[in-house]
């Protein structure tokens, strides 16, 4: 017992490094809150894309006994990991979809990690996981479900499609020999994470009807209709339909409320993936558009798309909450005591997660502190600013534009007067990139190599649109003239 005491005494005084005082914590926080500041007033003046960079760190900082001061840390940050690549804080993102960074949203997770509250049982932190259900309602609500929905806040929308797609496979009871026998109908616009759900689900089986689109790359009800009768004459059991409330590659919305009245007739599950769209719910011009979301059965929303929260902020909503439930429950003996506390249900007993942060601080102290008429705002900008774009690089000479934006995705090309239009495309892209003040996107569509806009960034206003119409045709005439 002396030898453990002697081992303990000597132990414990290293063991305190971890727990710096209110000296160091103060020191500490006022170096990262500068280095932080720094960063957010050169802001406007950063490049959008810096390529490369980051190789340094491994090979100049490795892990060991010994600690790094703080100054050394932040410099590592600065030369290595916080300015390169594409810089997700600026207005200048214009591609992929945005990610968003709101300061407040910082706090939040500040508050959150040094309070460290547990969020998965409500035994745990019944303020915690009350603040988050009061989201997950207010979500709801915004959707258009009813009391008994349920939901999840999640670390983005891939995680949600994978808990909508099995609370769907466990409501149709799906098992075995019954996969090859049961069609799921999407088009080929879904998000890619749709299709990885599927196969982790376990549900790689089941045969996947692609439904032909509409010119504005939106589902064609009439075609998803015939498919599904189609299967059912033939001895199918039609089970899921996957909707997008904004796609990737083009900002479309497929015809929700249609779609809503075929699943209803034919009795399929109606999975709607509004990751991107969903919160342009808060938008009184964009909200007919996403008319019928409120007829389905599970949706996906990204806070940290639509409400600008830092990447990580994603959600599932699930109208009937006890098919979230029948997916997710559990049990364990080791838990008995938050079970046997337990009046509602948990965060735990609707997700994947046992273990999972506070989350739902990050989205919360925004809301709370800046209130919805500034994101409302923030949403009907964007849409305009979509408008905008389409319109201008319509009236410029050599460009073809797609389809009028449902949102805030503009796909668009140059067409040279010769040469292959795809590989000319290419090296505009690149031109951009090279500038680095902007940064947009590209995805093929119909075979074709295509550019695209997508703003949603809060902090993306028309100076940086304009800055990228003038850098496009500056770009497109040089290129064309070499």
């Amino acid at each position: 017992m002396q030898d453990i005491e002697q081992e303990l005494a000597r132990l414990e005084p290293i063991a305190r490094q971890l727990e710096p005082d209110s000296r160091q914590r103060s020191i500490h926080n006022q170096q990262v809150m500068d280095y932080a500041n720094d960063f957010l007033q050169r802001l406007p003046d950063l490049k959008t894309f810096q390529p490369d960079g980051g190789a340094n760190l491994l090979q100049g900082m490795p892990v060991g006994e010994q600690p790094y001061s703080m100054e050394q840390v932040l410099e590592a940050l600065a030369g290595d990991v916080d300015y390169d690549g594409i810089n997700p804080a600026s207005g200048g993102h214009l591609g992929y979809i945005p990610g968003g960074g709101q300061y407040y949203a910082a706090l939040g997770d500040y508050l959150a990690d040094v309070f460290n509250r547990y969020a998965g049982v409500s035994y745990a932190s019944p303020g915690a996981v009350n603040l988050e259900k009061s989201l997950i309602r207010w979500m709801g609500d915004l959707v258009g479900y009813p009391a008994g929905a349920a939901g999840d806040l999640t670390s983005g929308g891939s995680i949600a499609n994978l808990m909508g797609v099995v609370a769907a496979r466990d409501a149709a009871e799906l098992r075995g020999s019954q996969l090859e026998n049961s069609p799921i109908y999407l088009t080929e616009q879904v998000h890619h994470c749709v299709d990885k759900a599927i196969r982790i689900a376990g549900l790689g089986e089941c045969p996947r009807r692609i439904i032909p689109m509409d010119a504005g790359y939106r589902m064609d009800a009439e075609a998803l209709a015939a498919s599904i009768q189609k299967d059912k004459s033939a001895g199918y059991r039609p089970w899921l339909i996957v909707a997008s409330a904004g796609t990737t590659d083009t900002g479309s919305v497929d015809p929700l409320q249609t779609i809503a009245d075929i699943a209803a007739f034919h009795g399929t599950w109606f999975h709607v993936d509004a990751a991107y769209g969903g919160f342009f719910m808060l938008s009184e011009t964009a909200r007919s558009a996403l008319d019928g979301i409120q007829h389905s059965d599970s949706v996906v929303i990204d806070p940290h798309k639509g409400l600008f929260l830092p990447y990580g902020s994603g959600a599932i909503l699930v109208r009937d909450g006890a098919s979230l439930h029948k997916a997710h429950y559990y049990d364990a003996h080791y838990m008995q005591d938050a079970k046997s506390n337990q009046q509602d249900l948990s965060p735990a007993d609707l997700s994947p997660e046992l273990s999972r942060p506070f989350r739902g601080l990050r989205m919360w102290l925004p809301l709370m502190l800046c209130g919805l008429a500034p994101f409302r705002a923030a949403l009907d900008e964007k849409l305009l600013l979509a408008k905008y774009f389409h319109h201008k690089l319509s009236a410029l000479p050599g460009w073809e534009v797609g389809p009028e934006p449902d949102l805030s995705v503009v796909t668009y090309r140059y067409l040279p007067k010769t040469g292959d239009a795809d590989e000319f495309n290419q090296r505009l892209i690149k031109a951009i990139h090279d500038d680095g003040r902007v940064f947009v996107s590209s995805t093929v569509l119909n075979g074709t190599f295509v550019l695209r806009l997508a703003v949603l960034h809060f902090r993306s206003h028309r100076q940086q649109v304009d800055l990228l119409l003038e850098l496009l045709n500056f770009h497109a005439i040089r290129l064309s003239t070499r």
